[in-house]
């Protein structure tokens, strides 16, 4: 019997196979897709993204994927946002400024400090700052890949929705759960075995498959 069914949002930005092939080693049924009617009715969604905010949101707006989106958020069902796709949940990004992002979440996404390296391309350790099911069994300082050069700032508001943290001229939000929504900073799909241990751990929470 296949996995749970995974809408893996595909809206022509960079390579999104690597996601969905790493979902589907962990026992989903992964597909690519820009049909709001799978997304509809998938078991969970996911959000990746790689570049820049502005072209992200555009992409996802000319797909017509931006209500897809919300309509799979306020349902409930699990949601997975990755790198880019986590910065988009927020309400702006000053890499593109005059884009709305999509406003799920509270806050903004800021340039990382100018005394560090940017984009931040490399492994860096967790701190997780509150416990989440996605999270277990992968140690208190896991190692995890990063390419980005901003980072997500949530709002007063949104402060309690930071999961882990990773240390890069300062501590850097790496990760937020609100309700169904997990977000990621790093990249779970290229973060080897405790990478994938987070991958299949939200997939059992997608469900018993069909």
């Amino acid at each position: 019997m296949p996995g749970p069914l995974v809408a893996v949002l595909d809206y022509g930005i960079g390579n999104l196979r690597s996601a969905e092939k790493a979902l589907r080693h962990v026992g989903a049924d992964a597909r690519l897709t820009a049909d709001p009617a799978l997304v509809a009715r998938a078991d969970g969604v996911v959000l990746p993204g790689v570049g820049n905010f502005g072209a992200c949101m555009r992409a996802l707006d000319e797909h017509g994927l931006v209500a897809p989106v919300h309509a799979a958020v306020g349902s409930g069902r699990p949601f997975l946002a990755i790198c880019v796709g986590l910065q988009l949940l927020y309400e702006r990004s000053e890499e593109s400024p005059g884009v709305a992002g999509l406003g799920v979440l509270p806050g903004e996404v800021r340039w990382l400090p100018e005394d560090v390296r940017r984009p931040q391309m490399q492994w860096n350790r967790l701190r997780i700052v509150r416990p989440d099911p996605a999270l277990e069994g992968i140690g208190e300082a896991p190692w995890m890949y990063f390419v980005h050069s901003l980072a997500v700032v949530p709002a007063p508001a949104g402060e309690a929705d930071v999961v882990a943290t990773c240390d890069y001229g300062g501590d850097v939000v790496a990760a937020v759960r609100r309700d169904n929504v997990l977000a990621t900073q790093f990249h779970p799909e290229k973060s080897a075995e405790d990478g994938l241990r987070i991958l299949a751990h939200w997939v059992a929470s997608c469900g018993g498959g069909r």
